[in-house]
């Protein structure tokens, strides 16, 4: 099940909604027989099973992996927080840390080895294992909780079942934002929702459907049309055109599905933070991937960049690291872990060049440089097979087959609106138009309030009805990240 499933929309969304105002009614009845702190057992129960039916409904059998996984750091846990000397705490956590390593690894990255070993004639049987829904996501979440229980930066869970609210909470369970523990432990126990938040969140999940039903699903008929069906004739414009519109996918697709997860969220008194910031408005590819998944991050900066030793030693190779484990966390195939390294060049490069005379050169050339690199990169990322990505880079630079064809004309006239929207809404649209609202009312409260409803409320109306008629009879309609 994903977000953008009518399903979704019409059944399981109103039957949660149903459910949680009558826990809502359960708990507040509860706080006032007992006349005690805020009452959030019975609402937070309703979110754990909503969340175990939302992830069981595509894969049952892999329910119990992530029960398992959080009944293991939810006794880690314990297990830290119960010890006094240092040495004890940091063997509990170098336990769960293995854990959750070989949970994520025998799923996700078993297959890739064993390929390796055969290559090299080293035959080893293993079973056949199919990726689970969001294992990264999830572990990584994990993960965080431990280093954060560790770090005494937020305080143990001592009831199983708000840990498991934590990390199977389902607005994003499947394809993050990372969210990290300390960002939501003191929400799990005292939260509120007003009506501001209720329509703010309303509102952010419906622009995050439009991203991905209106925009990146109708980029990703273009981007199959030259980058799987076209590929064996592929022109030097047509290899440009499918790519842009994979770049433009790929933002639109994921920067989705995370509004959708941080407007769920708030509208259940979650503050998860940002996850995107307007990437392809950077001025270099550092700045590139501190706008882009700013979740994950951040988490491999603070569990792993700065153990390291961050910038004060061997700051080249932490870079490196950082980011060859970027890759792997992306996928088992050759293809990520180049990603993740050629992107981890660049940024080490960075650092010592491009960084030290950023102010001095114009920034529209920034901007082309950073731009050109970014869609190479997710040229790395599309491709799996090495032959294809071949082809692929053949055309895209002009070595091979015709610089352009009626097809690729046709892909730019045809869907030219398209390309203007998606151009649009990568730059602060949302942020501007605020700014503007604000600018023209800034004597008036009572009418700024008026024009943001009335503009909200359009747009809400206009984004639904659209995404529903798109949504009947939509063949392609999965979230690319769901498969990381």
């Amino acid at each position: 099940m994903v977000f953008s499933d009518l399903f979704f929309l019409f059944a399981f969304i109103p039957s949660f909604a149903l459910c949680y105002l009558l826990a809502a009614g359960f708990d507040r009845n509860k706080e006032a027989l007992e006349q005690g702190p805020r009452y959030f057992k019975v609402r937070n129960l309703t979110i754990v099973l909503f969340s175990l039916i939302f992830y069981a409904w595509g894969e049952p059998v892999y329910v119990f992996l992530m029960l398992g996984c959080v009944l293991v750091n939810y006794l880690v846990g314990l297990l830290i927080d119960g010890q006094e000397q240092q040495g004890r705490r940091k063997m509990a956590l170098t336990l769960g840390l293995i854990c959750n390593i070989l949970i994520l690894g025998t799923f996700k990255y078993l297959g890739f080895f064993v390929e390796q070993l055969a290559q090299l004639g080293i035959i080893v049987d293993a079973p056949k294992l199919s990726l689970p829904i969001g294992i990264s996501f999830y572990t990584f979440q994990s993960i965080s909780y431990l280093i954060d229980v560790f770090r005494r930066q937020s305080p143990v869970q001592r009831r199983f079942v708000d840990l498991l609210l934590y990390i199977s909470m389902f607005p994003q369970l499947i394809a993050g934002p990372i969210v990290r523990y300390d960002t939501v432990a003191r929400e799990i126990h005292d939260r509120r929702v007003s009506t501001e938040d209720l329509s703010a969140g309303i509102y952010r999940f419906l622009i995050g459907l439009g991203k991905k039903v209106i925009l990146a699903n109708q980029l990703s008929e273009i981007s199959d049309q030259f980058l799987v069906n076209g590929l064996s004739s592929l022109s030097t414009a047509g290899a440009w055109i499918g790519i842009i519109a994979y770049t433009f996918q790929i933002y639109f697709d994921f920067s989705g599905y995370s509004d959708m997860a941080i407007g769920l969220g708030r509208c259940l008194g979650f503050h998860f933070n940002e996850n995107f910031r307007h990437p392809y408005c950077c001025n270099s590819i550092t700045d590139f991937w501190r706008r882009w998944h700013i979740s994950l991050g951040s988490f491999f900066r603070d569990y792993v960049y700065i153990p390291l030793g961050g910038n004060r030693r061997h700051q080249a190779i932490n870079i490196l690291v950082v980011w060859f484990l970027t890759g792997m966390w992306h996928g088992a195939n050759w293809n990520f872990i180049i990603w993740g390294v050629y992107f981890g060049l660049i940024v080490m490069i960075e650092k010592y060049t491009l960084l030290k005379v950023h102010d001095c050169i114009p920034r529209v050339f920034l901007h082309i440089y950073s731009m050109l690199l970014v869609v190479i990169g997710w040229g790395i990322f599309y491709f799996d097979d090495f032959q294809k990505m071949l082809v692929f880079f053949r055309s895209f630079f002009g070595m091979q087959g015709a610089l352009t064809d009626f097809v690729a004309q046709s892909a730019i006239m045809d869907h030219f609106w398209l390309w203007v929207v998606a151009l649009v809404f990568c730059m602060p649209v949302r942020s501007g138009m605020a700014q503007l609202v604000e600018r023209f009312t800034k004597s008036s409260d009572a009418m700024r309030n008026s024009i943001l409803f009335v503009s909200r409320l359009t747009i809400s109306v206009f984004v639904l009805v659209l995404s529903v008629a798109l949504l009947v009879g939509a063949t392609n309609n999965a979230f690319i990240y769901t498969r990381f």
